[in-house]
């Protein structure tokens, strides 16, 4: 599994890699994490997690000093996904058409584990998150697929991006509580499209 850096050290000071064994503990760390969030949600035992992946709780807590730390962590893979997926729709002809797809890969991302949507929420008001970066980059590519739509004439002009990442935020969280589908999504993302044309 991939791996990101969640801080970044001083400017003008290299950051060190992990020894060996530290590598192998956080690589181990965030899968069983991946899989627990998977199974329980965001609000899932950090303790059961540390047991699960055969570390100490200080050694998972090393590594991620609190659970949004290592839930940006577990994200990562799908995040990446999703910032290419950003720009192949950048690239697409039919600008309103890729403003329908990102919302659909964005709600889909952000449905990914019970309860990220209120994470999400949370990090969006607090600059110290380590969630607060990825949304800032999720919300920049919302807006810039938002206004090649609205040039386009798709979209109205007066839709605002962050209009957009609340509507994809409350898709998503209605996809936990109800079990949604990709295409119970799309349907109810063309149902709130409509009004936006």
């Amino acid at each position: 599994m991939a791996t990101e850096t969640l801080s970044t050290p001083p400017i003008g000071v290299a950051e060190k890699p992990l020894r060996a064994d530290a590598q192998r503990n956080y690589d181990r760390i965030v899968e069983v994490a991946c899989e627990a969030f998977s199974e329980h949600g965001v609000q899932t035992s950090l303790d059961d997690i540390a047991k699960r992946a055969g570390v100490g709780a200080g050694t998972l807590y090393r590594h991620f000093p609190n659970r949004e730390c290592l839930l940006a962590a577990a994200l990562v893979e799908s995040r990446q996904a999703l910032d290419q997926k950003a720009e192949e729709l950048l690239a697409r002809p039919d600008a309103g058409e890729a403003l329908n797809e990102w919302l659909i890969e964005l709600a889909r991302h952000l449905s990914s584990y019970d309860g990220l949507p209120d994470s999400v929420a949370e990090a969006v008001n607090d600059c110290d998150s380590p969630l607060t970066a990825p949304c800032g980059l999720m919300k920049d590519a919302t807006a810039a697929l938002l206004v090649r739509a609205q040039d386009a004439g798709a979209v109205r002009t007066d839709v605002k991006a962050d209009d957009l990442f609340v509507f994809a935020s409350s898709l998503a969280w209605a996809a936990n509580k109800s079990g949604y589908s990709r295409d119970d999504l799309r349907r109810v993302l063309n149902l709130f499209l409509a009004g936006l044309r």
